[in-house]
């Protein structure tokens, strides 16, 4: 970009605050949670939802637990009027759910909005009119008195027509919102809201909702946050006001404007799933929320199963959630690196051995399975993966405990493969190419039947083998006793001038639960000429097997290092 094209902008907004409070304070309760999906996320949409879209949606909204739902604005058509009056005709909001409907100050509207509402038996009625020097200069061509006039107009007609419905047994709750409040001079949304609240007369049972929007984000968040914990501060009658907010993402700081402006004052939040809205999008109630949840606050809003509430609205909206949007997107809880996986199956097997009651898995902020999520998809493997991940992928897809030594020689195999494909490598990709280099490999020797003598010798227990193998096709027998089935092969091997090796290590465990589990075995032998060592593999049945198996396979890959 050109240098000189930066000078047309400036900083719009400052706040003079030197005992501002807020960045002391913790958040350390759930706000009062307003859904604007169905308002602001549908106005946002290049096709709006339809009635039935809405209905789908707004079912999910309430599942989720949101109390309060702004469901449209009834003036602006025919869809969004019919809509409101399907909720009401059929009886489908519940006795603790409160509507919410948007108007603009304008006389025409505002009779149609309360049209809509009748017969409604909690509903808010949010009026707002546009307040910032920018909209009253460029939009308007109106000085603050003309804007000021239009909201108290608009506040009188409402407070008029609240009383007339009311008589039909509707609870109503007035909103305001100074649109653009985050570019409109603190005194000056002051004075409005005062207005408008003199005309309201709110009392403590049937408080005024402020909302001060962030329409646009002009500001870095902490500004915002002095802009709202100012309002909170200068506005009277406080205990018979509700500070509201309403962030927009145009700087992509709209998770951060909502935390800061809950630090400040603000009791109440309004946004969308997913951040869903015009330009950037409103704030993102989920990431909010979890965000509390993750700090072991209950944030009053039940995303157990977030993958089911996603699908409901890209079905709805049309709208897709990011693979690296936070907590929803398929990414989130995955990791490549090398060294994240082996962190995480390290806290994943300290949580298995019971250690911890607390969350305590480095680079997983939450467990996945609070919120529908499983832990399959934790560790994916590509070429920059490590050989923590590919052991966690085989524990915990297919059961095989490898040793940890064994993990940097499976894990190199596994990611050179991956490098060779330019891809990331599936599970079961992951497992064949783990199967056809470290399970049962039979070439150049192959095992072809073994018969084992069990005896006791003064205390001591002996084992004597007999097995026939096929050594590059020729067929061979070998036998020898020693103290068990492996020590007993390798002396058989060593009687017979096949022993170039050490067996350095061997281990073994059932796959599965149950009588009629495989057993994995497995064995490292090291070259004895040099440092050459090989891992090898075997399944069965049987545990004796298994190990026999393990350790000809392991004879097998020494042999292809080291040409024994």
């Amino acid at each position: 970009m050109e240098q000189d094209k930066a000078k047309k902008y400036w900083r719009r907004c400052e706040v003079n605050m030197p005992r501002r409070q807020w960045p002391d304070r913790k958040i350390e309760r759930a706000p009062t949670w307003c859904s604007v999906d169905l308002r602001d996320g549908n106005q946002a949409l290049a096709i709006p939802m339809d009635v039935d879209a809405k209905l789908k949606l707004y079912n999910t909204l309430l599942k989720v637990g949101f109390k309060q739902i702004e469901v449209g604005f009834p003036s602006a058509s025919e869809t969004e009027y019919n809509f409101i009056r399907t909720l009401i005709d059929n009886n489908l909001i519940p006795d603790d759910v409160t509507v919410q409907i948007l108007t603009q100050s304008r006389e025409q509207l505002i009779r149609r909005s309360f049209e809509a509402l009748k017969g409604c038996k909690n509903a808010i009625v949010h009026l707002y009119n546009s307040t910032s020097a920018l909209q009253r200069k460029v939009t308007f061509k109106k000085g603050r008195k003309e804007i000021a006039q239009i909201a108290y107009d608009g506040a009188k007609l409402v407070r008029e027509l609240a009383d007339e419905y009311a008589g039909s047994g509707t609870r109503f709750r007035m909103q305001y919102s100074p649109e653009s409040f985050s570019d409109t001079e603190l005194d000056f949304a002051l004075e409005i809201c005062e207005g408008v609240k003199d005309i309201w007369k709110p009392t403590p049972d049937n408080k005024l909702i402020v909302n001060l929007p962030e329409t646009v984000q002009y500001a870095m968040p902490n500004v915002y946050a002095d802009q709202i914990e100012w309002m909170s501060e200068n506005i009277s009658d406080r205990n018979l006001v509700e500070i509201s907010v309403h962030t927009h993402n145009d700087r992509g700081t709209g998770v951060a404007a909502t935390e800061m402006a809950m630090l400040a004052g603000a009791e109440r939040v309004e946004g969308t799933l997913f951040g869903n809205g015009e330009r950037t999008g409103n704030l993102d109630v989920v990431t909010v929320a979890l965000n509390m949840y993750a700090e072991g606050i209950d944030p009053g809003l039940d995303f157990s199963n977030l993958p089911a509430i996603r699908k409901v609205y890209e079905e709805t909206t049309r709208m897709t959630v990011p693979e690296r949007h936070p907590y929803a997107g398929d990414l989130v809880f995955t990791a490549f690196s090398g060294s994240h996986q082996d962190a995480i199956k390290k806290g994943m097997d300290m949580r298995a051995r019971g250690e911890t009651d607390k969350w305590e898995v480095p680079y997983l902020l939450i467990d996945p399975t609070d919120i529908g999520n499983t832990y399959e998809a934790i560790i994916r493997i590509n070429s920059q993966s490590g050989k923590g991940g590919v052991a966690y992928v085989l524990a915990s897809e297919y059961g095989y405990d490898i040793p940890k030594a064994m993990h940097q020689e499976v894990g190199d195999f596994v990611n050179a493969a991956a490098d060779k494909m330019g891809k990331e490598l599936s599970p079961a990709e992951i497992y064949e190419i783990f199967k056809t280099e470290f399970v049962g490999r039979e070439a150049p020797v192959k095992l072809e039947s073994y018969k084992m003598q069990y005896a006791e010798d003064g205390g001591r227990n002996e084992v004597s083998i007999r097995a026939k193998l096929l050594i590059c096709g020729e067929e061979t027998v070998i036998g020898a006793a020693g103290n068990g089935p492996i020590n007993a092969f390798v002396n058989a091997c060593e009687a017979n001038d096949m022993k170039d090796f050490n067996l350095i290590d061997y281990r073994s465990h059932a796959i599965g639960k149950g009588s009629a589990t495989n057993s994995a075995a497995y064995v490292c032998l090291k070259a004895m000429s040099g440092e050459t060592a090989a891992w090898g593999v075997g399944v069965d049945s049987n545990i004796e097997s298994a190990g026999l198996k393990a350790l000809i396979c392991a004879y097998n890959r020494l042999s292809a290092k080291t040409h024994l």
